[in-house]
């Protein structure tokens, strides 16, 4: 399946922006960073946009925020809510990053993930003023924010509010979200162009990818020319493919292209993430000195879409649901990182339990969302699921 949306009006005017220049005027650099030398100098980035500004910086020495370089561990910056995935995506076929003609956008077809932790990373944020922001707030390395430190970082609110790159439906990140079915790996490639597409801005596109039952979107990519790492094992022959197709890649110099967290991940899937509260009922562990359940509580309770709180139905759902069940996930999940989930998704690694945020604290849903999960609960009984309610007796609702 080949999903092409060059016609898009976003992607369109995103063909403007990384073709010769930009001119966002006097720019205060970050810590250790400045224009790069690579970087466009004399148009508009999103034509005549207010208030948005192209990260024409070095984030890393000598390369731009669209080369997608990690340059360690703590670069990459945690967060929850839907993203696009295009981290498999490049060759023919369901994902194919197709390169526009003048070579300096990737139209790259992505998987919509709804509901789950991701990541981006820090040296890769196109935002001007979020990048700076978040600089600010985490350090130029992210060791100051999630997951390394307690601290939502603001590229996450961004992403969450929608606000990051404007007319985009979603924005593409790193997530552990097909890791169970297509596992990640790595191959390094010499210098080619490739699509960055961390943080790049996608459209929706109707489609949906049979195998995994997933979302497809459509993100425009800036292309870089440089060294780089594709997540899968190819041979070294692929790392070019010619007939106008590029990998959505990135690079690691002294490392991996994808987070290596110290433990699991939570609300990932195996191998990765987080068990379960077990056994049922569960055993709670104890709440971690530097975490305040009135402030999970809240958290939950913000959480709201049209009068559901989605904190609530999403963790009742997507920790035992698989990419088969995408639909339902997005039903329980849609809305979510509209609020804050900083300390819920700081509780949860701390104490490394998945879904379980809201058993910990006791925090206690409304009735309406009460009956969404009881029906969300019965609809994976209905896909022969085992709820996280049959497991260990938690999150189960209850009926109309």
């Amino acid at each position: 399946m080949r999903v092409c949306l060059k016609s898009r009006i976003v992607l369109g005017v995103l063909g403007l922006f990384l073709i010769q220049g930009f001119a966002i005027g006097a720019e205060p650099p970050a810590p250790g960073a400045m224009p790069s030398a690579g970087a466009p100098t004399d148009f508009d980035f999103f034509g005549k946009t207010k208030g948005f500004r192209l990260n024409t910086l070095e984030t890393t020495p000598g390369a731009p925020a669209w080369a997608n370089i990690i340059l360690q561990s703590s670069n990459f910056l945690m967060c929850k809510g839907t993203i696009a995935l295009c981290y498999y995506s490049g060759p023919e076929g369901t994902t194919p990053c197709e390169l526009r003609p003048d070579g300096k956008i990737a139209d790259c077809t992505c998987y919509k993930i709804d509901g789950a932790p991701y990541f981006v990373d820090i040296n890769a944020i196109l935002n001007l003023d979020v990048y700076l922001e978040t600089v600010d707030a985490c350090k130029t390395d992210g060791s100051d924010c999630l997951p390394t430190s307690s601290r939502l970082a603001p590229v996450c609110r961004s992403i969450n509010d929608n606000k990051l790159i404007p007319h985009a439906d979603v924005i593409s990140a790193f997530s552990l979200a097909l890791n169970s079915e297509d596992r990640i790996r790595q191959t390094t490639c010499g210098a080619a162009p490739y699509a960055g597409c961390m943080t790049a801005p996608c459209t929706e596109t109707g489609e949906t990818d049979p195998v995994t039952n997933l979302p497809l979107v459509s993100c425009a990519c800036p292309v870089y020319d440089g060294p780089y790492q594709v997540g899968q094992k190819i041979p070294v022959d692929q790392c070019t493919l010619g007939d106008g197709l590029v990998w959505s890649a990135a690079y690691a110099p002294n490392g991996k292209t994808f987070p290596t967290p110290p433990s699991c991940i939570p609300d990932a899937p195996a191998p990765s993430g987080c068990p379960l509260l077990s056994p049922n009922p569960p055993v709670l562990p104890a709440v971690p000195s530097q975490i305040s359940c009135s402030a999970v509580c809240s958290e939950y309770a913000k959480s709201n879409d049209q009068g559901v709180e989605v904190g609530f139905t999403c963790d009742a759902t997507l920790c035992t649901a698989s990419t088969a069940d995408a639909g339902l996930v997005a039903k329980a999940c849609t809305g979510l990182g509209k609020s804050s989930l900083s300390e819920i998704i700081a509780l949860e690694t701390a104490v490394g339990y998945s879904c379980s945020a809201s058993q910990i604290c006791g925090c206690k849903p409304k009735k309406k969302t009460s009956e969404a999960m009881f029906e969300l609960n019965a609809g994976q009984r209905d896909r022969d699921i085992v709820p996280q309610c049959d497991l260990n007796g938690t999150l189960c609702g209850a009926p109309k």
